[in-house]
């Protein structure tokens, strides 16, 4: 993962108190079109090489689509391409016991 240069400068504690929250939007599985394809969220953790990963939030969203390819060597059984789209946020817990969500303005220069 890539972290914008002076951003870990911000965050109290540097990279081991960085929290990270992640949201997934997985394509609907082919055998329960109710709920997302089934992801290994401990190879997507893998992706997050410092900080304090938050449960991963996971909604249905993303792409999937045949790609007219199946390569039998990468254990491929069918031609489906899944696409899966993140979002990810990071931050710091400020010590506080207060657990509201504040936002900014642009306009205020944040």
């Amino acid at each position: 993962i890539y972290i914008v240069p002076g951003v870990i400068e911000t965050i109290p504690g540097g990279r081991s108190e960085m929290l990270i929250q992640v949201k997934l939007g997985i394509p609907p599985s082919i055998e329960d079109p109710t709920n997302p394809f089934p992801i290994d969220m401990f190879e997507v953790a893998k992706v997050f090489p410092y900080g304090k990963l938050m449960p991963f939030e996971v909604v249905l969203g993303g792409l999937s689509f045949p790609t007219g390819r199946v390569v039998e060597e990468l254990g491929d059984t069918d031609d489906m391409a899944i696409c899966v789209a993140a979002a990810v946020s990071i931050g710091f817990h400020d010590g506080s016991k207060r657990n509201t969500h504040k936002t900014f303005s642009t306009q205020d220069g944040y």
